[in-house]
């Protein structure tokens, strides 16, 4: 039995139920869109029913990538924050030493 022919479980469908919102804020999908996707995901009953389901959005990055990379990305923005409050107030002593 390959994967698609597998029986979807309650988690597999609220997965995509999840997927769909963030396609939706995103603005790829209107709500009517919506509705009725997440009528047919909660309807589904093969992994091969839920593909279909998606088959057209683009694919979301593994949970595990984009937390990764949005950490990453935030640990930069504050040494970059703290590089320039340090140049401000090395600035700031100087011009009133030199005063």
């Amino acid at each position: 039995m390959s994967g698609y022919e597998m029986r979807a479980s309650h988690a597999d469908r609220e997965r995509i139920v999840a997927a769909l919102q963030r396609h939706t804020t995103a603005g790829r999908l209107s709500l009517d869109e919506f509705t009725e996707r997440v009528d047919r995901a909660l309807a589904s009953r093969t992994q091969a029913d839920l593909a279909e389901v998606v088959r057209d959005l683009p694919a979301e990055p593994e949970p595990g990538e984009s937390t990764v990379d949005h950490v990453s990305g935030g640990r930069h923005l504050v040494l970059a924050f703290a590089v320039a409050l340090a140049a401000l107030l090395v600035i700031g002593i100087a011009v009133a030493l030199f005063r």
